[in-house]
This record gives C-alpha cells, sequence and structure tokens, in this order.
C-alpha cells in the first residue's frame, strides 16, 4: 500500500487546526475526514471512505539486541503519560530446534513501553510469567494487565490475567495457574481484560468458538465445558458475575476477543466468531450492536467517541469479500467514516493483511498489533500509521 494517501486538503486542514491550537477533538476528527455526516463509502471494501493516516512504519519500536519480533495481538495507551504499551509472544511464530517458540519455551521479557515518536523501549518485563499473552489494557494509575490465554505442557502456567506495576512488578493474577474451567474461579482462554469506570474488573474468556460454525458444533461445544462469556470482578478480585455462552444471539459469543468501554461507561465487546461488536451496561444487560466492521480482534475507543477496529481476520473462508483494515466510526452509530487499508499481502490478494490489536495517540496516529496473519507482511510486531502534522 502507498505510504501516502491523504488529499491534500485534508492535510492542510488538520495542519491548520493543530497548529492554531484552538480544535477541539471533534474538529480534528472532521478535518481528518472523519466527520460522521460526511457521505458513506463502501463498508465492505473500504473503497471511497477517507483514511486519516499517511504515513506507514512498518516494523515500528526498537527491538531489543539477540532478540526476534514474534506475533503479538494486544497494544494500549498509558492514560497518564501517553506512551505505548504492548506485548510480543517472545519471537512466536519461530521455531528453535524443532520446539515451537512461545513465552514459556523462551522466558524473555513480553512486555514493552514504547515512546510513542521514537519508539524506544521505556520499560520492558514480565519474563518467566506467561505461555501466551493476549489481551492488554492500562488502567487509571499506569498499571498493566495482560491476559494469558494458554496453559504450558506441565500445566503451571496459563489461563490466567495477571496486573503489574509500571515498573513490573507483579501485583495481581486470577484464574489457575495452566488450569483451564469454566466456573468462577478459572478461565478457559481468557481473551482480553480491562477496568471498569469504578475499578471493576472484566473478562473477556473463550477463544474457541469463532470456529464453531454449525448448531451442533456450538452445543457439543458447551458440552465441553468451553467458554464465551464476559466475567466480571471487584477491584480486589473477587468475582462478582458472568454472562453469556458460545452462541449467536445478542448476549452471547463466538470468541469475545477484545474490550473497550465508551465516555457513558459502556461495554464494547469484539464477538469476532459472529462478526459484531456487542454493547453492554456494567452489569452485564445487552444494549446494542454494532455490524458493520468486519470480523474483529481489536477495539479501541478515543475520548470524543471513535470508535476503531481492526480486521485481521475476514478471509474468503471465514468472512468472504471483506477487506482486513481498520474501520472507523462513531460509537452511537453503526456506520463507518473512515478505513485504513491492510498490508499487501500474496497469499491474501484480495483482502490484504491486517494486525490484531489497536491503539490511538492523542495526536490521531494508530498503532496496531500484528498477529499470525500480518506479521510476515509487516516485517515486524508493531506498525504506526501517522498522520501528517
Amino acid at each position: 500500500m502507498s505510504s501516502s494517501r491523504n488529499l491534500m486538503f485534508t492535510l492542510f486542514a488538520y495542519g491548520a487546526l493543530v497548529l492554531g491550537g484552538c480544535a477541539s477533538e471533534s474538529e480534528i476528527s472532521i478535518s481528518m475526514g472523519l466527520d460522521p455526516a460526511a457521505a458513506p463509502g463502501n463498508t465492505i471494501t473500504g473503497a471511497g471512505l477517507p483514511d486519516p493516516t499517511s504515513i506507514v512504519t512498518k516494523n515500528w519500536g526498537t527491538l531489543p539486541e539477540g532478540r526476534e519480533w514474534g506475533s503479538t495481538a494486544g497494544i494500549d495507551i498509558d492514560p497518564n503519560d501517553g506512551q505505548i504499551w504492548a506485548y510480543e509472544r517472545c519471537g512466536a511464530g519461530t521455531f528453535g530446534g524443532g520446539v515451537p517458540i512461545n513465552c514459556d519455551s523462551n522466558p524473555v521479557d513480553p512486555i514493552f513501553k514504547f515512546d510513542r515518536n521514537t519508539g524506544d523501549v521505556l520499560a520492558n518485563f514480565g519474563g518467566g510469567v506467561m505461555v501466551t499473552p493476549h489481551g492488554i489494557h492500562v488502567d487509571a494509575d499506569s498499571n498493566v494487565w495482560v491476559t494469558d490465554f494458554a496453559g504450558n505442557q506441565d500445566g503451571t502456567k496459563g489461563h490466567q490475567v495477571h496486573k503489574f506495576s509500571p515498573a513490573g512488578e507483579l501485583l495481581l493474577s486470577l484464574g489457575m495457574a495452566g488450569q483451564p474451567g469454566n466456573d468462577s474461579e478459572h478461565f478457559n482462554q481468557p481473551n482480553d481484560v480491562i477496568t471498569g469506570p469504578d475499578g471493576s474488573i472484566y473478562v473477556a474468556d473463550g477463544h474457541g468458538g469463532q470456529g464453531m460454525t454449525t448448531g451442533r458444533a456450538i452445543t457439543e461445544g458447551r458440552e465441553s465445558g468451553a467458554t464465551g462469556r464476559i466475567m466480571k470482578f471487584s477491584a480486589d478480585g473477587t468475582f462478582i458475575k458472568e454472562w453469556g455462552r458460545i452462541g449467536t444471539l445478542h448476549g452471547e459469543f463466538r470468541t469475545p476477543h477484545a474490550l473497550a468501554f465508551d465516555s457513558q461507561g459502556r461495554l464494547f465487546v469484539a464477538d469476532r466468531g459472529n462478526h459484531r461488536i456487542e454493547i453492554f451496561d456494567q452489569d452485564g444487560n445487552y444494549l446494542d450492536s454494532r455490524y458493520s466492521y468486519g470480523r474483529i480482534s481489536g477495539i479501541y475507543i478515543t475520548q470524543d467517541d471513535m470508535l476503531y477496529a481492526i480486521d485481521s481476520e475476514s478471509s474468503a473462508t471465514s468472512h468472504p469479500n471483506w477487506m482486513n483494515g481498520v474501520r472507523i466510526g462513531h460509537v452511537d452509530e453503526d456506520r463507518i467514516t473512515g478505513f485504513i487499508p491492510p498490508h499487501d499481502a500474496e497469499t491474501r490478494p484480495y483482502q490484504g493483511a491486517a494486525g490484531e490489536g489497536v491503539a490511538v495517540d492523542a495526536d490521531g496516529n494508530v498503532f496496531a498489533a500484528e498477529g499470525p496473519n500480518s506479521l510476515r507482511f509487516a516485517e515486524g510486531a508493531f506498525t504506526k500509521y501517522a498522520v501528517r502534522q
């Protein structure tokens, strides 16, 4: 994909607003071509939709000496200093001596804090704790939460949620290490974690439902103990409640892959296998759905309630015709007003390849965490889509 795709008018308008120092977030969004009132383009292919970014930097972020980036699925913004938190899976996707690489077989530090402007590493920790990190969230105190969705062969790690201090101290772990389950004390492939406005903890649990494509498969999945649920805990980790199961009805999930809150305190859940976003209040009551964002792996909601959803999984067999990439729209509408195209991919020539995690900094720069489908084409674990200043 070209690295300069914006119209000159868009660039000049955005620059004028920023340099003038008086632009609101909504005005900046409009100047970037994300005006919710603008005429729609093609939601499925992205054709005719404005791309708010203009410079694509592949292989973004400093790679520690002697290491090779593995795949990832999670990236977030520190709410206090605006820097980037993310992880990579300790070289996962490569092989050493015939043994698959993960954070158990190669226990280097998987969690990174990057300078959002330079990509320099500001912090790096978490080695020896996890097997396959999956979701990441940075709370109001800059504590870093990570889900570990796979177990190791010894049954001593995985299927947990971990909370780290900004300096890397392990503060809390939820779930039974290495022991999947479907009760209130166990997780079964937890995908993501987020803290609510009151500090409550929400966990999206259950990764396997997306592959259950028939009624029989869904029934068998439920009977086998597979999960598709949201679990809620108090701030100290005490279980409060859960809702959802594997299924296709509202309030059911086939892989609740990512979580985000909007300014109204509504919980948005990327229900990847059902190609939708489900919206709930903080007690788990179903409110609404969004269907225009594709087969979604990651979501991020900005302070002015613009929803960025990254589609890494649409393919000829799982979601035909839909282009991978980042779709953008306002949380209150099921309508796409912006689109960031995917990486070119010769093995996915019609739909491209995009990452699994997405985050947006205060300047509107978009960061993607590259998963197994896109890592090779992105040439590294992270990609930065920058707005030209």
